[in-house]
């Protein structure tokens, strides 16, 4: 059996004025995420790890900030496509792991919602996917509440 992993970062500025968007699940908070898509943070570093352990580049060479097709998209369809390429070039995703990073909002109350919403759009099961969260102790962007940071860890095999 061929497996590879993947890795994904991904961190976005915090404003007022924007929905906040993680793991495919619209957040009630003072201030989203600024960005071209709906900036879900989460998903992008899911993309960018599948995308990765597949050797198939990352997320802004599929789905560049610089096409209109993608301002506003709903980052569960980015997903979906991701999932599409990997499925076409005959991989299969195996789990998923991820860690948000940000000070605010509590994220736990929503971790089952971003693994259905996950589950769904990767077409895997919620048992293999696992969504973390810690702050960063108040310190740097994190900690000011200008930002947010996902990493995730995806494993493929054929």
């Amino acid at each position: 059996m061929n497996i590879r992993v993947g890795f994904g970062f991904d961190v976005h500025q915090l404003t007022e004025g924007r929905d906040l968007w993680l793991g495919g699940v619209k957040i009630d908070h003072s201030k989203g995420a600024l960005g071209h898509s709906d900036a879900d943070v989460l998903l992008h570093a899911i993309c960018d790890a599948l995308l990765g352990a597949a050797n198939m580049r990352d997320i802004g060479f599929h789905f560049p900030d610089t096409h209109g097709e993608f301002k506003n998209i709903d980052s569960k369809i980015l997903l979906k496509r991701t999932t599409q390429l990997l499925k076409d070039a005959g991989w299969i995703i195996g789990n998923i792991d991820c860690t948000l990073v940000l000070e605010k909002p509590k994220i736990m109350p929503h971790v089952d919602s971003m693994k259905i919403a996950i589950s769904e759009s990767a077409d895997i099961n919620t048992d293999a996917i696992s969504i973390k969260a810690t702050t960063n102790e108040k310190m740097g962007f994190i900690g000011r509440e200008e930002g947010v940071v996902a990493h995730a860890v995806a494993l493929i095999h054929r």
